[in-house]
């Protein structure tokens, strides 16, 4: 058995409380009417619409005569593709046929005191034509002004487009957001003949958005390997809804926002505000019952049930950079409440094995090492069949090109398209729960009973639940 010093619980248990404390709170900069986000906490945490209501978008054609049912279905599809880019999968999208018109509903950012309602409904809504054009000549007939230069590329020649931070230039210390395109074969020959024939004017290419001027770049050098990248005054956050809209592809027609109203939660602020307060009350008496009921093991238990709490918080705030803040729904609030029930239903087992152990005579070091080997064994196929559930219930209704969805996406046709987010985000954060209990309830607690036990005056058997 692998020795663990004494100083592992202190690190360990130093380690949990940051990290659930910076998770909860994270790091946020307030300058005027703007809230940035260094670090997501819950306050960052996006509300489904069922708790925290959200907003209803109807859009429709701007020319009404040359649209069609098929563009009608295919614009809806896009659109739900931009909403989970975002990870919005709380949301409704619905296509009326008669009416020709697109009903959107999605939730609330996560900071609803400071966001622009129009700047969203523009991502979900805009056709998104990228053209890369000779020249920044503009066409000023008509209502409205148009790019006129010769098209070098357009978004079909895009295979993937994502945000980044790159230096401004080689010698400069400072970044700018931008957005990094690869290119396919095609686009690349395309790409690579017009920046060879621009370098020798050191002509500039610009980069539009439908009729919007994205940026400008000088050629200076030619470009052959099939990258690109846009800049602009961009934020972390208009980087990245714009790699969306490119990645998500174009509109097939061209869509005018109707209307938009308020939708009201189902449940309410202050029915959220109970749930929370019940959550703490709930935590502080599991906590009581284990330290009464199993003393060290039980302190041990309650410590990584903290962590378990945190990295489930960081999990869908967008705390780590690879994750999105995710919608938090009714259903995943039950997700999550099961993933604790399942950490505490593991904390116990290890606990009561050491005890059975300590009851038949074993050393307290043969008790930990046996008791959480034999408690381990329960676990482990307890959270294997709701790692499996977990993973069905998020390949049949998440994405379309999500882990698994091939194979399981039929059984969202079993249960009906109303069900898909709800359903999603319970097997998301059942699948995170299990992600914590392994690493906390089984993993931490273990390292941390093993460090404690080198302590001369936690070697007594009764402070880990042995007979008096």
């Amino acid at each position: 058995m692998r020795r663990i010093g004494k100083p592992v619980v202190i690190i360990v248990a130093v380690f949990i409380f940051l990290f659930t404390a910076l998770s909860i709170f994270g790091i946020h900069n307030t300058w005027g009417d703007t809230i940035n986000s260094y670090i997501r906490g819950v306050p960052d945490i996006r509300w489904g619409m069922d708790i925290h209501g959200g907003t209803e978008v109807i859009f429709e054609p701007k020319s009404m005569d040359s649209a069609t049912a098929e563009q009608l279905n295919s614009a809806e599809t896009i659109i739900k593709q931009r909403l989970i880019s975002q990870n919005i999968i709380d949301s409704e999208v619905h296509t009326d046929i008669d009416k020709m018109r697109i009903v959107v509903r999605f939730p609330w950012p996560a900071n609803t005191t400071n966001f622009n309602l129009d700047s969203i409904i523009k991502s979900i809504g805009q056709k998104a034509d990228l053209t890369f054009r000779k020249g920044t000549d503009k066409d000023y007939s008509g209502d409205e002004e148009k790019p006129k230069g010769e098209i070098i590329l357009t978004g079909s020649d895009v295979v993937s487009a994502t945000a980044a931070s790159q230096r401004v230039s080689l010698t400069s210390p400072n970044y700018q957001y931008v957005v990094n395109l690869k290119l396919n074969e095609e686009g690349k020959q395309k790409f690579a003949d017009a920046t060879r024939e621009l370098a020798a004017s050191k002509d500039k290419i610009s980069i539009w958005l439908d009729n919007d001027l994205i940026s400008a770049p000088s050629v200076n050098d030619a470009i052959t390997d099939g990258n690109a990248a846009i800049s602009g005054n961009f934020t972390p956050k208009t980087a990245s809804q714009l790699a969306n809209t490119i990645s998500s592809g174009s509109l097939p027609i061209e869509l005018k926002t109707v209307s938009y109203s308020t939708i009201s939660p189902t449940l309410g602020i202050q029915a959220k505000n109970m749930i929370k307060l019940a959550a703490v009350i709930a935590f502080l008496i599991i906590a009581a019952f284990m330290i009464w009921r199993y003393r060290i093991p039980g302190v041990v238990a309650t410590i990584s049930l903290i962590g378990h709490i945190g990295l489930t918080i960081a999990a869908i705030s967008g705390f780590f950079s690879f994750f999105s803040n995710f919608t938090l729904t009714l259903p995943g609030i039950a997700g999550i409440i099961l993933g604790i029930g399942m950490a505490v239903d593991s904390n116990i087992l290890t606990a009561s094995r050491i005890k059975e152990e300590l009851n038949t005579g074993r050393s307290i070091d043969g008790a930990i090492a046996i008791g959480s080997k034999r408690g381990f064994a329960a676990v482990l196929d307890e959270n294997i069949i709701m790692l499996i559930i977990s993973i069905i219930l998020m390949g049949a209704f998440g994405p379309q090109d999500s882990l698994f969805a091939f194979i399981l996406k039929p059984l969202f046709f079993i249960f009906g398209a109303t069900t898909e987010g709800a359903i999603f985000s319970f097997g998301y954060t059942m699948f995170i729960g299990v992600i914590c209990n392994l690493i906390f309830s089984v993993f931490c607690t273990r390292v941390m009973l093993r460090s404690l036990s080198k302590f001369k005056r936690f070697r007594d058997p009764k402070l880990y639940g042995g007979a008096i």
